[in-house]
């Protein structure tokens, strides 16, 4: 009998178990590893919810499973965050091990809440080191076809060159759930772009907002904002990612609330109660400020995740009343950046903050006086190296703010991951078509993409290449700009 090529014979299988509809794409996928890789874990999903075999992670019955997860967050040199999810209540341990040894480092329980999130915190460990994690479930070891592993942060202060790294991100992640989405053809594209992601081996990911879509179905309930964040976070697709480095998260409308939503929306406390839940981090919001707005640094460079959505007036209110960050956390925004001798200070928001045409919800659109108002206090406080990042618009570009007197202002927006791609900036008759501030050459509108900045050089000339890259991991762009460009003449 003639055994058919392995890729053939994965996707087979796979349309036997999800039907012809996708034969194109999944005969396609089977052509590169990534590809296999994805039909492989497609197959076993298929099995286990068929009925005809169990999933990798399986417990006994009632035991509870793994759900989804685990998920690096919150990596510092001492210190790491795993996120896990299970079907129900459960117990959940971790083991570690350093690196290449035996002996068990730690050994660190923690209860699931009621959705069977949980994050097991570890502490106490040491800088620069490589350590491995076995998890179990109520005592049953759960295995994993990729490794569980992280390093903490260099304690490079006073002794090296801080330490080269790369920084992945994106926006724009729509999950497809057929019974709860528009008619029509799925707005979800693949979710493969998630494996290429890993395979660029980033040492953390940024994720810009609308990382969740919340459908109608869900925006006036908690039950329906706990089901959508446990069913996008579950694709199989991204359970390798999680795993493969740290991730760090803002939002934008989307895993907020309703299109375009503001500070009247009445679930803001339940959405900012999901959000926690399924991203860890070390702290958000200020005391009496709630949101999700966050600051950490990797290396020597520190980055500012802000919250466009919990304190922002709706896009139509009088002047007297537009904002989108709230006067408390502007004002938290200006003293960090002040207090802060990064040569990067990397500011991420949910939406466009320097794009200078007033159309959806760019900054200039629904906020122009703040908006003015930041750029003023970035120039009379000298902050040096502050470079934006942004999402939500469907497109990826590059802008560029020359400022007379002052070193010039970037912004980097990465959209979609896998939300329907928008090419709007591609119309002669939009007003965005010759937008002003576009870096010519780094206009991405006809395609899912994600960004990469990697920060390299010795401590007293850092260097930022940002790339914009295909969901195949091709190079669309990249441009390079030194510390030394972005200081205060």
């Amino acid at each position: 009998m003639t055994v058919p090529p392995r890729p053939a014979l994965l996707a087979g299988l796979a349309l036997l178990l999800v039907g012809g509809g996708c034969a194109p794409a999944l005969t396609a996928a089977s052509s590169t590893p990534a590809g296999q890789a994805a039909i492989e874990r497609a197959v076993q999903t298929a099995l286990a919810r068929a009925g005809l075999a169990p999933p990798a992670a399986a417990a006994p019955a009632g035991a509870g499973r793994l759900a989804a997860g685990p998920m690096l967050a919150d990596v510092t040199a001492r210190g790491a965050a795993v996120w896990v999810q299970t079907d129900g209540p459960a117990e959940v341990t971790l083991t570690v091990r350093a690196e290449g040894g035996a002996e068990v480092v730690q050994t660190v329980t923690a209860a699931t809440s009621a959705d069977g999130t949980a994050t097991v915190r570890l502490d106490d460990l040491e800088p620069g080191q490589t350590y491995g994690y076995a998890v179990e479930v109520n005592g049953q070891a759960v295995s994993f076809p990729y490794p569980t592993a992280f390093t903490t942060q260099d304690l490079w202060q006073w002794r090296t060159d801080p330490p080269a790294f790369t920084v992945a991100f994106g926006s724009c992640y729509y999950d497809n759930d057929p019974p709860y989405d528009r008619p029509g053809r799925p707005y979800g594209g693949p979710t493969a772009i998630f494996e290429t992601i890993r395979q660029a081996r980033p040492d953390l990911m940024l994720w810009l907002g609308d990382n969740v879509y919340l459908r109608e179905v869900d925006w006036w309930s908690a039950g329906g904002i706990a089901h959508r964040y446990a069913h996008n976070r579950a694709e199989p697709d991204l359970q390798p990612l999680l795993a493969a480095a740290p991730h760090y998260a803002t939002w934008d409308d989307h895993d907020y609330g309703p299109n375009n939503a503001d500070r009247s929306y009445i679930l803001k406390g339940e959405t900012l109660d999901a959000f926690t839940r399924y991203w860890p981090a070390a702290a958000r919001g200020l005391p009496g400020v709630p949101g999700v707005f966050t600051h950490f640094q990797w290396g020597d460079v520190e980055f500012f995740l802000l919250d466009d959505r919990y304190h922002r007036a709706p896009n139509d209110a009088p002047a007297p009343e537009q904002t989108v960050l709230g006067r408390e956390q502007l004002q938290w925004l200006l003293d960090a950046l002040t207090g802060s001798d990064a040569p990067f200070k990397v500011v991420a928001f949910g939406g466009q903050f320097l794009n200078p045409v007033p159309v959806f919800e760019t900054y200039a659109a629904v906020a122009p006086a703040e908006r003015a108002f930041l750029l003023d206090q970035l120039r009379l406080r000298a902050v040096d190296g502050v470079v934006f990042l942004s999402g939500d618009r469907h497109h990826a570009e590059l802008l560029k703010l020359d400022r007379p007197g002052a070193y010039p202002l970037y912004e980097f927006t990465s959209s979609p991951l896998t939300a329907g791609v928008s090419d709007a900036a591609l119309d002669p008759g939009s007003p965005e078509a010759a937008n002003p501030l576009r870096v010519p050459g780094t206009l991405v509108a006809d395609r899912h993409n994600f960004g990469t900045l990697s920060v390299s050089g010795p401590r007293t000339d850092r260097t930022l290449t940002m790339r914009a890259l295909d969901a195949e991991g091709a190079v669309l762009w990249e441009r390079a700009v030194r510390a030394a460009e972005l200081r205060t003449p």
